[in-house]
């Protein structure tokens, strides 16, 4: 214990000695936010019958809760689906039940109220009620967390003392989110993580190409060329190996080759979305296709996706199509009229306040954006960790998806004022308007190259609905994969979860879709493997060696900080 207060005091006067005004910008708009709540309480006094209606319902809801408190045999309630109360007490001790209870009926209610509210306004509304409502959970403070009230009499206060130490700890790193304590060794670039055997074979100012290892004596004759996301590095699709896309890939003899995006820093200032097609993604394309002579297949993920849709458009209006044979877009949008939570964040006043805050460092930072990633998760992706580390002073075990998603980069300043104003804000995608690349104009509809759309069904990033209306925009064959945004991707046929679902219609609405699907069990990769023979020569060759490599892979853009 006296070691535990000494540590506080040390990191307390560590995190003091860090604060105070830096004069920097933000990246928001508070008075935008002020402005959607007020708006938001307007609208609800404007509608004086809707209200009333509301609080009757809730006297019901709440005379139900009292019954099923003083006499729970008599209308027991079901055990809620929600992970932050799986301790026993949550269900067995009155007291604990009956607080759970409470908090998940009044956040449905407040949930249920917000939900009337429109716009870009309403999602920031909405937003801020889901921040403060997963701050308010009982399982965050320590007096109402059953499992914090024993770990606490089991150390006799001290992880409460030790857990104050890592709070002042996280608040002296200037970062603004709970660190996830855990082993920080377990897991190392180019020997447990991001491991498969290959090279980098071409690195210019944005990106370096990696050529992998064949493991068969013969191979497609599509290459592929994978083209990650800038927000993360591009490892997410080689983890540990018995979860690596890019080693499942090369065992079914394929060859891989993939960008690794640098991580960029005030100098890449000016690279812009056209920056990244051209210098990126069609330079990418035109060294796979030398060497291996053979048009590639490609293969996005998220952000990835939408610049690989942009530079297949680019392509056709430069009458270049034929250098590609097939595309794959996972998780990606390309019509952003329904953003779902993230609306709250594309807003007038929020990206004129973005704006300066680049101007400002030359780019987003990779923290930054991970606490708005981590804000749209926040239950577990800082809660979790909240009370773990500040209130059980236990460490986190090792999760290679975790390393990976921590191991965030940054953006261009130019690159993000585009895509936030043109591709976002303005949908200038999905409505064709004026947006261009190299001089041609961006008509997604002109894309003949055969396309394959992955959606994940439970992904919070990109909403598979608003991802299959993308889908029918472009004229691309659909699949929907199980589980989330990354896990949903990262789905071995070994493992055998979460199943999929396909289907040869497209009707209008996604709903429709789903309801006339046909469910599959295990992984999607099997089903796309499928599809890429179909789309491809059929043809097969000896195994291409990696020649001219520089350095091993995963590079010195994925290894740089």
């Amino acid at each position: 214990m006296t070691d535990s207060i000494d540590q506080s005091i040390r990191k307390a006067a560590a995190a003091m000695a860090k604060m105070g005004p830096k004069g920097a910008t933000l990246p928001f708009d508070p008075f935008a936010i002020a402005s959607a709540t007020m708006e938001a309480a307007a609208g609800m006094a404007a509608r004086p019958a809707d209200l009333f209606a509301i609080q009757r319902a809730a006297v019901g809801q709440w005379t139900d809760f009292w019954v099923r408190a003083v006499n729970p045999a008599a209308d027991p309630a079901a055990k809620p689906k929600d992970r932050r109360f799986a301790a026993a007490a949550w269900q067995d001790d009155p007291y604990f039940r009956t607080m759970r209870d409470a908090y998940l009926l009044a956040s449905d209610q407040l949930r249920g109220v917000a939900a009337g509210a429109e716009g870009s306004g309403g999602a920031m509304v909405r937003f801020l009620l889901d921040q403060y409502l997963n701050a308010a959970s009982p399982t965050n403070h320590a007096m109402t967390n059953p499992e914090v009230i024993e770990r606490t009499r089991e150390t006799g206060g001290a992880n409460l003392v030790r857990g104050f130490a890592n709070l002042l700890e996280d608040l002296s790193s200037g970062r603004g989110i709970v660190s996830r304590r855990t082993d920080r060794n377990a897991f190392v670039k180019g020997e447990t993580i991001a491991a498969t055997p290959g090279e980098v074979v071409f690195r210019n100012d944005l990106f370096e190409l990696i050529q992998y290892a064949p493991a068969t004596a013969e191979v497609a004759g599509e290459p592929l060329l994978y083209v990650p996301p800038l927000v993360n590095r591009f490892y997410m699709i080689d983890l540990q190996p018995r979860s690596s896309l890019i080693k499942w890939l090369v065992d079914q003899g394929r060859t891989i080759f993939v960008i690794s995006w640098v991580n960029p820093d005030e100098s890449h200032r000016d690279k812009d979305v056209e920056a990244y097609v051209l210098e990126g993604i069609v330079t990418a394309i035109g060294e796979v296709a030398a060497r291996t002579g053979a048009r590639p297949d490609l293969f996005a993920f998220c952000l990835g996706g939408t610049l690989v849709a942009i530079a297949l458009a680019y392509l056709a209006a430069a009458g270049r199509a034929d250098e590609v044979n097939s595309a794959t877009l996972i998780g990606s949008m390309i019509d952003f009229a329904d953003m779902r939570d993230w609306s709250a964040f594309v807003h007038e006043g929020h990206l004129d306040a973005l704006d300066k805050h680049l101007d400002g460092q030359g780019y987003i930072d990779s923290f930054e954006l991970q606490r708005l990633f981590a804000a749209m998760r926040a239950n577990d992706l800082i809660w979790s960790s909240v009370v773990n580390h500040y209130l059980l002073d236990r460490p986190a075990p090792p999760s290679d998806l975790l390393y990976w998603f921590e191991d965030g980069a940054r953006i261009p300043a130019a690159f993000l004022k585009s895509y936030n104003r043109d591709i976002l804000f303005e949908n200038r995608l999905a409505n064709g308007a004026g947006f261009s690349i190299g001089g041609k104009p961006i008509d997604l509809t002109d894309i003949a190259t055969p396309l394959l759309v992955v959606a994940l069904k439970d992904d919070h990033v990109s909403a598979w609905e608003a991802v299959y209306d993308g889908a029918r925009l472009l004229g691309a064959d659909f699949l929907l994969g199980g589980s989330g945004h990354n896990a949903g991707v990262i789905n071995p046929p070994a493992a055998n979860k979460h199943g999929y679902w396909t289907s040869d219609e497209t009707p209008d609405r996604a709903e429709e879709w789903l309801a006339g699907a046909t469910k599959h069990d295990g992984s999607w990769w099997p089903h796309w493997t499928a599809w890429l023979a179909a789309h491809g020569s059929g043809s097969r060759v000896k195994a291409r060696k990696i020649e001219g490599g520089i350095e091993a892979a995963p590079g010195s853009y994925a290894k740089a900080n």
